[in-house]
């Protein structure tokens, strides 16, 4: 989510204070913010409209790109495509394309080990989120050597906060153009981007954690993956976490045509008109 800023507790354990103090101040802003401007102020069709339009932009972001297309490299794009991927995956708050899929490519390499970063044997709330509030030993160049050959990747890095900024602005930007005024501005930003960010990076977040302890295993039990259709309606098709385990360089999480996979449907429907191109399946 932030890149890290740490330091040494008492125990020896790093903490990751940039990360905890954007936590705090999204949590205040989400329980405690939204909830008072709704009591004096109330918000506007356009604000949720807009929210739920920046939930798919920016989940998608995360799910095609960050993930499908950098992470497993399970489908090529053209350049534009990957360009605004990249845009909307710095507009979801989870870290640059390089720290995130580095990380995710340390996952799979390590699940259920120390070295993963989400390891889900240290129980619910450390993989859901407490692995964000403290740094790691395990970080190792290795996982980031082949990203940092990407310029695209590497260009998002260097300009990660204002692409973050650029998210965040936009609703404020178009809430105050559509609503009128300031506070027609500051209802869009609340609902469309604190809140937006903060129902997305909990979507991503029960990959880490409720998709290795709740479901079923029908492809394999080499790890702690498992499928939960349910999970996948909030998260774009990541729900089929055990087949995605299993194959994961597979552009499908959901392999039946059944399957809810928004994902994959984005996908393929970019390659008939040549947009992605070398679309990876399973023969399952």
């Amino acid at each position: 989510m932030i890149a890290p800023t740490v330091s040494t507790d008492a125990t020896g354990s790093t903490v990751c204070w940039s990360t905890t103090i954007a936590f705090i101040f999204t949590t205040l802003a989400t329980f405690l913010g939204i909830p008072l401007f709704w009591y004096y102020y109330g918000y506007t069709a356009f604000d949720w409209t807009l929210m739920g339009i920046l939930y798919i932009v920016t989940g998608m972001g995360i799910t095609v790109g960050y993930h499908r297309m950098i992470s497993h490299k399970s489908f090529e794009s053209h350049p534009a495509v990957k360009f605004v991927l990249l845009i909307m995956g710095g507009w979801a708050l989870q870290n640059s394309a390089l720290i995130w899929c580095a990380d995710h490519i340390r996952h799979h390499a390590h699940t259920d080990e120390d070295a993963d970063p989400y390891n889900a044997s240290k129980g619910f709330w450390y993989s859901h989120i407490g692995w964000l509030f403290m740094d790691t030993p395990y970080r190792e160049d290795r996982f980031a050597e082949k990203l940092r050959k990407d310029r695209m990747i590497m260009w998002q890095h260097r300009y990660y906060w204002p692409i973050v900024a650029s998210g965040l602005f936009l609703p404020f930007v178009l809430g105050y153009l559509v609503n009128g005024g300031v506070v027609g501005g500051v209802s869009c930003f609340l609902l469309a981007g604190v809140l937006r960010t903060a129902l997305v990076l909990n979507s991503t977040f029960t990959i880490n954690s409720l998709c290795h302890m709740v479901g079923t295993q029908p492809h394999g039990k080499q790890d702690s993956s498992r499928d939960s259709w349910l999970i996948s309606f909030i998260s774009f098709g990541e729900g089929y976490h055990n087949y995605h385990h299993t194959y994961s360089h597979d552009y499908r999480n959901g392999p039946k045509w059944y399957n809810f996979d928004p994902s994959k449907w984005l996908i393929y429907s970019l390659s008939l008109v040549g947009l992605t191109y070398n679309l990876y399946r399973e023969k399952v």
